[in-house]
């Protein structure tokens, strides 16, 4: 497998943050990238730096001066008092607070939807490299190098929006990934979320388009982050009508009712027929993640590959959740076998 990664990705180094009313460690740390790096060099994999292909695949999502905010919000940080070795925000623009402030307090809460998203220092370096890593890995398969990349991007996406950040995530990978495939292509993409969470960036930036599918298999957001999206009534508007699927399970969900719901979405898969696969790949399924909801066992995701590889397709897998345990590198290492014995293109 070919695994495309950037060393920048351990530069941002969030340590606590605010939940639930209590100021907490912060479950997105530098280590996970180290951890998943070396199970990866371990196994054998092919480890290649990302390449360097710009703002232009970012910019293809995201909007210009959100971008631009990320990308300065360190350097304006005199302009904040009391800032020590992060920035962040306690006061957030809601759907009805539309107007974007000009000073750099104001815009955090304007970018950002909650507190686990601190910029620091290192926080644009990382961000970017993680985003060169799954453009990277998008464009092998584009040039018909190789059918299937992983690409080992920490922080993770998915909860980015087009124009903010949340949920740990800042660029969306998965989403930036599929948009420099359709470009290059000039095909279709399908999108399979398979994190625990609610994929609701994603969802968001594909909303009203018809050239990517996006599926989501998650914990039921009534009472589990992200909350505010990911229902199964939500399919799309205008052109991207029905070419949106969410699956919210019960909390605890296990292997079987996972899988079932899978094979239910890789059949989506095939009607759409895309010419190549996304896959948003979280690992916070796992029954034995710190902040997880569902009871998926390592052999489960080792199933769950061969299945996903079973659609034939190329494949970019672009990594998602998954929190710090003993089973996190355990998942990626069997996952990654799995789908390299059973892909074929």
């Amino acid at each position: 497998m070919r695994i495309l990664h950037s060393p920048n990705s351990s530069a941002h180094q969030p340590e606590r943050y605010f939940r639930r009313g209590a100021i907490v460690p912060h479950p997105e740390q530098a280590v996970r990238y180290r951890r998943l790096r070396d199970v990866v060099l371990a196994d054998g994999h092919d480890l290649m730096h990302a390449g360097e292909f710009g703002l232009g695949p970012i910019k293809a999502v995201h909007a210009t001066d959100y971008v631009e905010f990320l990308a300065t919000a360190w350097a304006r940080r005199e302009a904040v008092p009391g800032i020590d070795d992060e920035i962040g925000s306690s006061h957030f623009a809601r759907p009805h607070m539309s107007r974007r402030p000009e000073g750099i307090l104001g815009q955090i809460g304007y970018y950002m939807a909650d507190t686990s998203t601190p910029i620091q220092a290192g926080t644009w370096d990382a961000i970017y490299g993680s985003a060169q890593a799954a453009v990277s890995a998008a464009e092998l398969l584009a040039s018909g190098e190789i059918g299937a990349a992983y690409a080992l991007c920490r922080p993770p996406g998915h909860h980015a929006y087009a124009n903010s950040a949340g949920g740990f995530c800042f660029l969306n990978n998965t989403a930036i990934a599929a948009r420099h495939l359709v470009k290059r292509s000039g095909g279709r993409i399908a999108i399979i979320d398979i994190d625990v969470h609610h994929g609701n960036g994603t969802q968001g930036i594909f909303y009203e388009t018809a050239d990517v599918l996006t599926l989501s298999v998650h914990a039921d957001p009534a009472n589990y982050f992200p909350f505010y999206t990911g229902y199964a009534d939500e399919s799309g508007v205008g052109a991207g009508l029905d070419h949106n699927h969410n699956f919210p399970l019960a909390e605890g969900a296990d292997d079987q009712t996972w899988h079932k719901t899978l094979a239910d979405m890789l059949a989506l898969v095939r009607s759409y027929q895309p010419v190549a696969v996304v896959v948003a790949l979280g690992f916070d399924a796992s029954v034995d993640d710190p902040i997880g909801a569902f009871g998926v066992t390592t052999d489960g995701f080792s199933k769950a590959a061969s299945m996903i590889a079973g659609l034939g397709l190329p494949t970019v897998l672009v990594q998602e959740g998954g929190y710090l345990c003993d089973a996190l590198p355990l998942n990626l290492s069997v996952f990654l076998k799995s789908f390299e014995s059973a892909h074929q293109v």
